[in-house]
C-alpha cells in the first residue's frame, strides 16, 4: 500500500487517510484552489502530519486481482502501515472517506490502534434508492478510455466519462476547475469491496461498534446516506448525532458535523477549509 507522508516541523499527530471508491490520495490534496480545498495543505499548515494513502488496486499501490480486494484488506493493509509509523507520532488519526470511511472503521473497530476516527461521507444508513443508480453507471476500468492501459481485470470498476459531478458534487456549485481535477485524477474501486463494506458497517453487525475512541463524522447534504427513513437524519449535527451514536462503541465520544450547500465528495466544496479547520481543532483535543 503507497502513501504520501507530509511532517511539517514539530508534528506529534498524524492523520492516516484513506480515499473513497472512485479516487486515490489525490482526494486528500486536490490540485485546484489547494488553499481552499487541499486537506493536506490545511493540516500541515495547522501542524499535523498527513499520510494520504492509495487503497490497493488504485494509484501507486500493487494492484491485485480485484476478488482479493474487499473492505477487510484493505483495512488490514491500512493496519499494516500504522504500525510501521505508530512509533513517530504521540497521536494516529485514521480518517476516511465514503469506502474509505467504512475501512477506517473496520480498521479502528478490529485493531484498535489509533487514537481517533475521521468518518467523511458515510453514515451507517445507506440511501440505495440514491446509491443504486450510481453504481449501475460504473463501467469496468478496462473499457474506460481514460483507465485502459493500466491492465486491471474487468472486477475493477470506475465512473463513466463526464458523471462525476452528477454522482458525487450535486447540490454544489459546479466549478469547472474543480469537477475537471476530479475527472482527470479518477480511479477505481474493486466490486468486491462494496460487498464487505456493506456488511461491516450495516446498521446490524457494525464494525465501529469496537470503536472506543473519539470519533468525528463528517458530511455534506449528501442523498447517498442523508435522509430518513433509509438515510441517517442529516438535518442538523444533533440529529446526525442521535442517528450514528449508536453505532459506535460505548466509550465513543462521537462529535458531528455537516458541510452545508455540498454533496457526497466534501473535500471539494468551496468552503472545505471551515470544516478542514474543525477537523484540525477536534484531533488537537485528543488527549
Amino acid at each position: 500500500m503507497h502513501g504520501k507522508l507530509c511532517t511539517p516541523d514539530g508534528a506529534d499527530t498524524v492523520h492516516v487517510l484513506i480515499p473513497g471508491g472512485t479516487y486515490n490520495s489525490s482526494y486528500w490534496d486536490i490540485g485546484y484552489s489547494p488553499s481552499s480545498r487541499s486537506y493536506r495543505m490545511v493540516m500541515n499548515k495547522a501542524g499535523h502530519a498527513t499520510l494520504a494513502l492509495d487503497r490497493l488496486g488504485t494509484g501507486r499501490s500493487s494492484k491485485p486481482v480485484s476478488a482479493s480486494v474487499t473492505a477487510s484488506a484493505q483495512a488490514h493493509a491500512a493496519h499494516e502501515v500504522i504500525k510501521q509509523i505508530r512509533g513517530q507520532f504521540s497521536r494516529v488519526i485514521i480518517g476516511g472517506h465514503s469506502i474509505g470511511s467504512a475501512m477506517a472503521m473496520i480498521e479502528a473497530g478490529t485493531y484498535r490502534d489509533v487514537d481517533g476516527v475521521l468518518v467523511t461521507g458515510m453514515t451507517h444508513r445507506m440511501n440505495f434508492v440514491t446509491v443504486a443508480p450510481v453504481l449501475a453507471q460504473m463501467i469496468p476500468a478496462p473499457l474506460d478510455p481514460q483507465l485502459s492501459l493500466r491492465g486491471l481485470d474487468l472486477g475493477y470498476l470506475t465512473t463513466g466519462p463526464g458523471t462525476r459531478y452528477a454522482a458525487f458534487h450535486t447540490p454544489g456549485p459546479k466549478v469547472d476547475g474543480a469537477i475537471a481535477f476530479d475527472e482527470s485524477t479518477k480511479d477505481v474501486f474493486a466490486a468486491t469491496e462494496a460487498v464487505d463494506t456493506v456488511a461491516l458497517t450495516n446498521i446490524v453487525i457494525p464494525a465501529s461498534r469496537g470503536i472506543n475512541v473519539p470519533v468525528l463524522l463528517v458530511v455534506g447534504n449528501d442523498n447517498h446516506f442523508c435522509g430518513p427513513p433509509l438515510g441517517s437524519d442529516c438535518s442538523s449535527p444533533d440529529a446526525l448525532h442521535a442517528s450514528e451514536r449508536p453505532f459506535f462503541g460505548p466509550s465513543a465520544t462521537l462529535t458531528t458535523h455537516i458541510v452545508s450547500g455540498y454533496g457526497h465528495s466534501i473535500n471539494y466544496a468551496p468552503n472545505a477549509a471551515s470544516y478542514y479547520d474543525v477537523v484540525a481543532n477536534w484531533a488537537s483535543s485528543i488527549s
